[in-house]
């Protein structure tokens, strides 16, 4: 028999339990004025702890969004947005336990996709989780300007903290999940992710683009103190958090305010789009520089067939996956996958992957060839991942852009 027991969590364990996460991920714990301003965003529904003698030793949290995917359709989704686990309880087979029920009770409420971004990327590969999309963090060093050719009309204005928290939200909406892997952003994940950042104390600030149609693009800024003892010249870094666009005019005229800041020696912006032209952007190319390029977006496809069946494909002759889950065994099967959708099929395999290998083709990052060599798939005939290639591939590349 378990030492431990595993179940939703109530309203009155929302907060040990929100302390032992940021334990686990060795942040500082909350003040009461700050769990009292922020608190109901980190609400029981979707929370499933592990206890042991009624104390909570591991917690696994999720939040209701939708995600885009490729072809421009939105499905049902869950943002896993807390993972952790007792230090004195690792390795006993509570985060095995605490994962297989969060994913049993998402499939049950026809949840199509499970995502996270994982601290540690050795942990969810085991649960079905692939590495969906990538991200790229970008240093811009000054000086640097726009070359004549990208420079974008329109303005730019600086909001006040209040200004922020409520024009943002709706901007954000406004823009729209214009690439696979974005996901909404429901009400409960501003005033943790994005209000307590804006206010004075938070120390961020937010600048808005206004083009012909009115605000189209926002960016959410910090400066950070370089100065050390042997440089004790050395400009501040501007650390860019949050920057999104409607539209490639809008995104420029942000890069492009962002750079003209005064006393500014660097600007970086880290998860940001594996394609974002940042560097060809610039007068100078040499000026822009990609210091990391690491697994962004996690995605599990907890519903195979339906997350198949809502996605666009390319134009090439269908081919036949065989597909093993093994902690969702409904998803087990084979599937047609060609321009006309995906459908079950009793057809003979083309290709055999894992679920997690799925979900790492799924939003068009992983080219079925490059998994192949790796030892993900296996391919009756290699011909057929040319296909896969074409079916899967995305002309953008995938991105999710929002911190959770």
């Amino acid at each position: 028999m378990s030492d431990f027991a595993v179940r939703p969590i109530t309203d009155y364990e929302r907060r040990p339990t929100f302390d032992l996460l940021l334990q686990a991920l060795h942040s500082p714990l909350p003040t009461d004025d700050a769990w009292a301003r922020f608190g109901d965003s980190w609400a029981a529904p979707g929370k499933f702890g592990a206890f042991a003698a009624d104390r909570p030793i591991g917690i696994t949290s999720g939040f209701p969004t939708t995600i885009a995917v490729p072809g421009g359709a939105s499905v049902s989704a869950t943002a896993v947005d807390g993972v952790g686990v007792r230090a004195d309880w690792t390795r006993r087979g509570v985060l095995t336990a605490l994962m297989s029920a969060q994913l049993t009770d998402l499939a049950a409420r026809g949840t199509t996709i499970a995502c996270l971004h994982a601290s540690e990327a050795v942990i969810y590969g085991r649960f079905g989780y692939g590495p969906a999309a990538l991200s790229a963090t970008v240093e811009v060093t000054r000086p640097a300007r726009l070359r004549d050719g990208a420079a974008a009309g329109g303005a730019v204005r600086l909001l006040d903290p209040a200004e922020a928290r409520d024009l943002i939200p709706v901007l954000y909406h406004r823009i729209g999940l214009h690439r696979p892997g974005m996901i909404a952003r429901p009400e409960p994940w501003w005033p943790i992710a994005h209000d307590r950042r804006v206010t004075r104390d938070g120390g961020y600030r937010v600048a808005v683009h206004t083009g012909p149609d009115g605000d189209d693009g926002f960016a959410l800024f910090c400066s950070v103190d370089q100065t050390t003892p042997g440089g004790p010249d050395h400009g501040p870094l501007l650390e860019v958090r949050d920057l999104h666009g409607a539209n490639p005019e809008a995104i420029t005229a942000l890069w492009g305010f962002l750079l003209s800041i005064d006393l500014v020696a660097t600007v970086r912006a880290s998860a940001r789009p594996a394609d974002e032209p940042v560097a060809v952007l610039l007068a100078d190319f040499r000026r822009a520089r990609t210091t990391a390029l690491e697994d962004d977006l996690w995605v599990r496809l907890v519903d195979v067939p339906a997350a198949l069946a809502a996605r666009a494909y390319g134009a090439a002759e269908p081919v036949v996956l065989d597909v093993a889950d093994r902690l969702l065994p409904a998803n087990t099967g084979r599937y047609r996958v060609g321009p006309e959708g995906a459908e079950r099929t009793d057809a003979p395999a083309d290709l055999q992957l894992d679920v997690d290998t799925l979900a790492m083709l799924y939003l068009g990052e992983w080219r079925a060839t490059t998994l192949a060599h790796a030892g993900r798939i296996t391919a009756a005939d290699p011909a057929t991942l040319t296909r896969a290639d074409r079916l899967f591939t995305t002309d953008l590349r995938p991105w999710c852009g929002t911190f959770f």
